[in-house]
């Protein structure tokens, strides 16, 4: 299990949200091409587009069923730093999905425009080289394993450059999850 997956407490709901990854999926695959084409649709409460990254700003963040305090816990996450994607708004409130898939609604005042991402493998043994420029041919600085998190610093729509604690270089941006294919980030 890496740092990312034991940074949110499973809950007795854990079999239903499962169930529903192949659909997040799915929602993700459609959502990368509405960020390619440029077709965004822009939240009721703040006017940013929705749906967009963000990330977790304290180590406590309580996921709850609905956009009230009165709705249930859902899960909480233990991790400050960790890529959220905001999937819709109402009032003060965001629903949020996390890298497995999972929803539910969180704070607005517990999330950060800070950009952070998750190195994200095809295999689960697998290491992700990370490079000394945006070229498969330049030097390797590193390699990382699965759920490592990083700084997003900036995207050119192939490669991110990103750092974190003992490394700082540059990665196909198809290789994390907290950025959209394509998405440039200044």
């Amino acid at each position: 299990m890496t740092l990312a997956q034991s940074a949110r407490r499973k809950s007795p709901a854990e079999g239903p949200r499962r169930a529903l990854g192949a659909l997040a999926l799915v929602v993700v695959l459609a959502t990368t091409a509405a960020h390619a084409a440029g077709d965004l649709a822009v939240g009721t409460t703040s006017g940013l587009p929705v749906p967009r990254f963000v990330s977790l700003k304290p180590d406590r963040v309580t996921v709850r069923g609905g956009p009230t305090r009165d709705h249930e816990i859902a899960f909480v996450f233990t991790r400050s730093g960790l890529p959220v994607e905001i999937t819709a708004e109402s009032d003060n409130w965001r629903r949020i999905r996390d890298w497995e898939g999972a929803e539910g609604w969180v704070y607005h005042s517990l999330l950060s425009g800070r950009r952070t991402a998750l190195v994200a493998t095809k295999l689960q043994d697998e290491l992700v080289p990370l490079y000394s420029k945006a070229d498969a041919e330049s030097g390797l600085v590193a390699r990382l394993q699965p759920g490592v998190l990083a700084t997003v610093k900036h995207c050119g729509g192939s490669w991110c450059h990103i750092f974190g604690s003992g490394f700082d270089g540059w990665i196909a941006q198809e290789r994390l999850w907290g950025v959209y294919a394509n998405e440039k980030i200044d």
